[in-house]
C-alpha cells in the first residue's frame, strides 16, 4: 500500500528468528508526512530502545539517513514513483542517485543502506499502467549504478509491490497466478531480482480487506488465538486457511510456482503490514494491538504460510501517525503508526524476550494551550458560525479523528467546534491570530480532552533539529538529488480472500 511515501513509512515489524543466536530483530516502516515530525536523532532512539534492527524509509531524506549512520540499524530506502521515469531514462540519472542518496551516506554518516526499493507499489490498477513501462528499466539501472559504485554484493534492489500484482480466479489460494495484464513483466521482474540474489517485496494488508468488504468475514482478518472466536476456515484441497494473511501470501507462493519458480528458495519480505487505530469503526486500538501482536508471535515463533514453511522478512506498518497523508482511501490513512505523532505508546505490544513498547523520549512540545469555542459563543448557540469556522480549521489541519468510527465521535457540535479549532492552533504553531475564528476561539490552559478523544498538543520543531522531506526534483542530470515521500497509494477495493 503506498502511503507514500507515509510514509518514511513506519510500522512494520520484521522479527528475524534465529535459534542459534536468540536473536530477535524488529523492522518498521519510518513515515514523515507530518506537520511536526519527531526530530530524526530520537526517532533513532526510539527504534533503538524498542529493538528495531531495520527500517525502511519511502524516500532518501537527508535528516533520517544521517541521523541512521552508525546506529545499527539496517535502512532500505526507497526511489519514489515520480521519479522511475528519470531513473528508467538513462543510467548516468540512477548512477547520480545512487552516488547522492546511497554512497555518501554509506562512506560519510556510516549508513548501514542494505536495499534500495524502486518504486512504491507502481501497478497498482489506480495507477492506470501510468508505471508500468519504466519501473522495470528503472530497477535495472538502479542495479547496475550499485554494481558501479562497488555495492553491488551489499546493497540489494527490490521493487515492494501491492498484493494485487497476483489474484486468484476462485478465491483460493491455489489457483493464485499474477495478474494477466502485468504477468509477462512479473516473471522478468522476479527472474531479475532473483538473478541478482535480490528480494522480491510485497506488501499484504488484511485490514483492507476487511474495509473494503462489508460481507468478509470479519475473525478471518485476525490471526486464530488473539482472543476472538476463530474464523471458519477456508478449506483449498488438504489446507484449512484460517486467516486472510496466509491464504494472501500463498496466493503469492502459488503464483511463484506456476510461473516456474521454486517460493522456498525466492527471497520474500513483506514490505507493509499493519492495522490503523482512529479514521474509521475498523480502526481501533483494540483491534490494531490484537493484529500486530499475533503478526508478532507467529514471526516470534518463526512460522511461515502452510505453502512455504520459510518465515519472510516482515515490516510493520507503520510506526508513527502522519498528520499530512493523504486520505485516500480512508482516513485512517493518518492512523497507522503503533507509536503517536510524538512517539507515545498507544497500546501495549510484546515484542518478545520480555520486551514491552517504549515511549520516544526527549521529544519536546509547545506551551500547554489548547484554543476552543469560547464560552460565550457556546452559549449563544450559534452553530452556523461555529460549523463554518470548524470547515475551515479542517481544511487546513488534521481533523481526522472526527466524525462516526473516530475516537471523537462521541463529540457534541461545540466540542467537534473545539476540537477543530485546535488542531488549526497546533498546526500553526499557537501564533498570534491561530485562535480567532471570528471571535469565537478562546485560549485554554485546562486539557479539553474527554474520554477517547484527545486534544493533542503539537510538537516544538522551533527547539528541536527538524526532518523536512525535501522538494521533488525532476532534473536527471541536477548535481544533487531531492525527493520526497511519494503520494499515498489507493488501495484496491473489493479484496476477498487474497488480499
Amino acid at each position: 500500500m503506498g502511503r507514500h511515501d507515509t510514509y518514511f513509512f513506519c510500522l512494520s515489524i520484521l522479527l528475524l528468528h534465529n535459534t542459534l543466536t536468540n536473536v530477535d530483530a524488529l523492522a518498521c516502516n519510518w513515515g514523515t508526512q507530518a506537520s511536526h515530525p519527531i526530530p530524526p536523532n530520537i526517532v533513532v532512539k526510539l527504534l533503538r530502545d524498542n529493538g528495531f534492527n531495520k527500517v525502511k524509509l519511502f524516500e532518501a531524506d537527508p535528516g533520517a539517513l544521517r541521523a541512521l549512520g552508525k546506529s545499527g540499524i539496517q535502512v532500505m530506502v526507497g526511489i519514489p514513483n515520480d521519479l522511475l521515469a528519470t531513473m528508467a531514462s538513462t543510467v548516468t540519472a540512477a548512477e547520480l542517485w545512487v552516488q547522492q542518496n546511497v554512497s555518501q551516506y554509506i562512506s560519510k554518516y556510516g549508513t548501514d543502506i542494505r536495499h534500495v526499493a524502486v518504486g512504491n507499489e507502481p501497478f497498482l490498477k489506480t495507477y492506470k499502467d501510468r508505471f508500468v513501462h519504466s519501473t522495470y528499466p528503472a530497477l535495472q539501472n538502479v542495479q547496475a549504478a550499485l554494481v558501479k559504485a562497488g555495492l553491488g554484493r551489499k546493497v540489494k534492489v527490490t521493487v515492494p509491490l501491492n498484493a494485487d500484482v497476483y489474484e486468484s480466479g476462485d478465491g483460493l489460494p491455489s489457483s493464485g497466478d499474477f495478474r494477466s495484464d502485468i504477468k509477462t513483466l512479473m516473471v522478468s521482474i522476479v527472474r531479475f531480482l532473483a538473478d541478482s540474489v535480490s528480494p522480491i517485496t510485497f506488501n499484504i494488508y488484511p485490514f483492507l480487506s476487511l474495509n473494503a468488504d462489508p460481507n468478509f468475514p470479519r475473525e478471518y482478518a485476525f490471526f486464530p488465538g488473539g482472543g476472538g472466536g476463530g474464523a471458519k476456515p477456508v478449506v483449498d484441497g488438504s489446507i484449512s486457511y484460517t486467516n486472510v494473511f496466509d491464504a494472501n501470501f500463498d496466493t503469492l507462493v502459488s503464483a511463484l510456482e506456476k510461473n516456474g519458480f521454486d517460493a522456498n528458495k525466492v527471497e520474500i519480505i513483506v514490505g507493509e503490514v499493519g492495522w490503523p487505530t482512529d479514521g474509521d469503526v475498523n480502526a481501533t486500538p483494540a483491534m490494531a494491538q490484537r493484529f500486530n501482536q499475533g503478526l508478532l508471535n507467529r514471526i516470534v515463533k518463526g512460522q511461515g504460510t502452510p505453502r512455504r514453511k520459510t518465515a519472510p522478512e516482515v515490516y510493520i506498518f507503520s510506526l508513527v501517525d502522519e498528520d499530512v497523508k493523504s486520505v485516500d482511501p480512508g482516513k485512517f490513512e493518518r492512523h497507522w503508526g503503533i507509536f503517536s505523532y510524538d512517539g507515545a505508546v498507544k497500546y501495549p505490544l510484546s515484542l518478545g524476550n520480555g520486551r514491552q513498547l517504549v515511549p520516544a523520549k526527549g521529544v519536546r512540545y509547545q506551551a500547554r494551550e489548547w484554543c476552543v469555542l469560547s464560552p460565550q459563543a457556546a452559549a449563544g448557540n450559534n452553530g452556523g458560525a461555529w460549523t463554518s469556522s470548524a470547515d475551515y480549521a479542517c481544511q487546513l489541519a488534521d481533523c481526522t479523528s472526527l466524525g462516526p468510527g473516530s475516537s471523537c465521535a462521541a463529540l457534541d457540535p461545540a466540542a467537534n467546534a473545539s476540537y477543530a479549532f485546535n488542531m488549526y492552533f497546533q498546526k500553526m504553531d499557537h501564533r498570534r491570530g491561530s485562535c480567532v475564528f471570528d471571535n469565537l476561539g478562546f485560549v485554554t490552559k485546562v486539557d479539553p480532552s474527554r474520554g477517547s478523544c484527545r486534544f493533542p498538543i503539537e510538537i516544538d520543531t522551533s527547539r528541536h533539529e527538524t526532518l523536512h522531506p525535501p522538494p521533488r526534483s525532476s532534473g536527471a542530470m541536477e548535481m544533487k538529488w531531492r525527493t520526497v515521500a511519494a503520494a499515498a497509494a489507493a488501495m484496491v477495493a473489493g479484496w476477498v480472500v487474497f488480499n
